[in-house]
This record gives structure tokens, C-alpha cells and sequence, in this order.
């Protein structure tokens, strides 16, 4: 396998209160990245995937923001205990939830920590580009709001081209359609971003859809799975799980995935993004063949060799035998 999937130690070098549950994380990690792009943590057993608030255009360090998750294993774990000089695991960035080369106006909609790849965003794109850039930011109320100065800083630099508008649920309660109509205005023909809880992605989406928006300029940023859509009927034939010298053989669903096929099977295969952006989960098809919907972690050459991203691959062939890598 020529490219790197694996995960790598990395100091924390600061660490950032943004709110009572945000934190920021600098970390001396020697990885290029795009802006908008993520790292998996690997930690308390379990993998997660957070953005990057820094921006490779404008800022030195590489800064990863993290906001506590009532019952988050993971973000409880790193806000409760991370300090500087501390150790992590993570993997080289990943992700597709980039700027396109292109002259549109970029307006974005984001929630809670939603704006962390916005922000990266944002800066690359007034760094780089001369793109008006539109933000619409949603939290729960004034001491939720993350990155507060430092994108109002960045409106007082670039009048005209950047404007953020602060919604507060508390007050306005929760996003509408209407509102989102009205902050759309006439840039219909913009690149629209949109990050945040999966039900405020959902009505975002569906009404700039409604609007005549075209589906390939809107980006979604996804970390948490949809929820799976039940096991279709068995099929013909089989799929063959090897893990941690563990294998296991399940009947052949319809629709079914190689990585639910795997849980199907008792199994605990490793996954975080489940959108096909970050090669966690990925395989080796050892046998018969396997298509992924999407993919946006593995080069050409690795698929060529048989690598497969199992949240994304269904089986084409009768019989399919999968192999993690220890």
C-alpha cells in the first residue's frame, strides 16, 4: 500500500477555551492540509473525526476545535484531560469539504460547532481568492458562540467581501426555511457549505433544493453516520469478514454495505467519518469484487490493489472476502 492511512503521535502545543465547551487544540503535527479538511483521533478505544479551524493560507499552527458532546466518549475525554504537551494519535488530514477553483460567491450555513471547517474556510477563501464570502451562524445562545472575535475581526478587515450573521436560537428560535430563503437572497448561483446537527443540514439542503440550486454546488459536512436503512432481503451469495484473526461469513444483503455486513457478523471494524472521506475503515477485497458509492480517501493505485472503503462498498460478485489490516 504506497499511501498513508495509518495514525501518528502528535503533541498538543496549546490549548484554547473558546467556550465553557469548546476547546481548541494546537497540535505540532508536520502534515499539509486543505482548508476545510479533518484528522481522526485515535482515542479511549474508539476513532473520531475533527475538523481544522486553522487554515493552512493564513495561520502557523494546525488548530483542531472540539466541543463537548453530552455523552461523547471521545470529547469528554479531551476536554476533561487534554494539556499541553500531551500526546495524541491521529491520522494525516482528510476530507473533501474544500474550496473549489471558482469566481462564485461562497455562503455558508453552519451550527454550534459546525462553523469549525467554515471558519478554516473562510479564511482561505479571503486569503486566497477575491470570493465574497456569506456566513449565516446558528448557536443556542451568546456564550455558545465559537470563534466570535475572530470572525467579526475578520469582517472588519475585508468590508464588503465577508459578512456574518449571528442567529441565536434563544432569541429568534430555531432556523426556519424562511430564513434560510432570506440569507440566500439572489446568490443562488453561490458554492453553499453547510455544517452542523444533521437536522439543521437536513432543512439547510432541502430548501436551498427547493430555491433551484443545483446539487453540485451544495457541500455537506457529515461526522455522524445516517441512521442505516433497515438490512435489505438475502441474496445470493456470501461476505467473508477477516479482523484481528477473527472470520466470519454472512449471507449476502441487499443494500448492505461491506462494513454492516461486518457488524452483521459480530465483528467491531474500525469506522469514523462513514461518508467516504477518511480511509478508516478502508480493506483489502481479497477475493470476488466490491463498488463504492463514494470515495474520497483512496487513489487510484490502491483501489486498483483491491483497497476498499467498507462504509461506501457494496459487493458486486457472488462471493466477497474482506481483510483488515492488523
Amino acid at each position: 500500500m504506497a499511501h498513508d492511512h495509518g495514525f501518528h503521535p502528535v503533541r498538543v502545543t496549546r490549548v484554547i477555551d473558546e467556550t465553557a465547551d469548546a476547546r481548541t487544540y494546537a497540535l505540532d503535527a508536520p502534515f499539509s492540509y486543505r482548508a476545510g479538511q479533518f484528522l481522526t483521533f485515535k482515542a479511549c478505544g474508539t476513532l473520531r473525526s475533527y475538523s481544522m479551524s486553522s487554515s493552512p493560507d493564513t495561520d502557523t499552527e494546525l488548530r483542531t476545535t472540539v466541543k463537548r458532546v453530552p455523552g461523547g466518549l471521545v470529547s469528554n475525554w479531551m476536554l476533561d484531560n487534554l494539556r499541553p504537551g500531551d500526546l495524541v494519535e491521529v491520522t494525516r488530514p482528510a476530507g473533501a469539504f474544500c474550496l473549489r477553483e471558482t469566481a462564485a460567491p461562497l455562503v455558508a450555513f453552519c451550527g454550534g460547532s459546525g462553523i469549525t471547517p467554515i471558519a478554516s474556510l473562510v479564511k482561505s477563501a479571503l486569503a486566497t481568492t477575491e470570493r465574497r464570502v456569506r456566513v449565516l451562524a446558528a448557536d443556542r445562545d451568546g456564550d455558545s458562540v465559537i470563534f466570535g472575535d475572530e470572525l467579526a475581526d475578520l469582517a472588519g478587515r475585508h468590508p464588503g467581501r465577508f459578512e456574518i450573521e449571528r442567529h441565536l436560537d434563544a432569541e429568534r428560535g430555531l432556523v426556519t426555511g424562511d430564513r434560510v430563503r432570506a440569507f440566500t437572497g439572489a446568490d443562488q448561483d453561490a458554492d453553499f457549505y453547510i455544517c452542523g446537527p444533521a437536522p439543521f443540514m437536513d432543512l439547510v439542503e432541502s430548501t436551498l433544493l427547493s430555491l433551484g440550486v443545483e446539487e453540485g454546488r451544495i457541500f455537506i459536512e457529515r461526522f455522524a453516520a445516517a441512521d442505516e436503512a433497515p438490512a435489505g432481503p438475502e441474496k445470493e451469495g456470501t461476505v467473508t469478514i477477516s479482523q484481528g484473526g477473527k472470520k466470519k461469513t454472512v449471507p449476502q444483503r441487499a443494500g448492505e454495505t461491506l462494513l454492516q455486513s461486518a457488524r452483521r457478523a459480530g465483528l467491531v471494524p474500525p469506522f469514523s467519518c462513514e461518508a467516504g472521506n477518511c480511509a478508516t475503515c478502508m480493506a483489502q477485497v481479497t477475493e470476488g469484487e466490491a463498488k463504492m458509492r463514494v470515495n474520497n480517501a483512496l487513489e487510484d493505485d490502491e483501489v486498483a490493489e483491491g483497497w476498499v472503503l467498507t462504509c461506501q462498498g457494496e459487493p458486486t460478485t457472488e462471493h466477497v472476502t474482506v481483510v483488515y489490516e492488523d
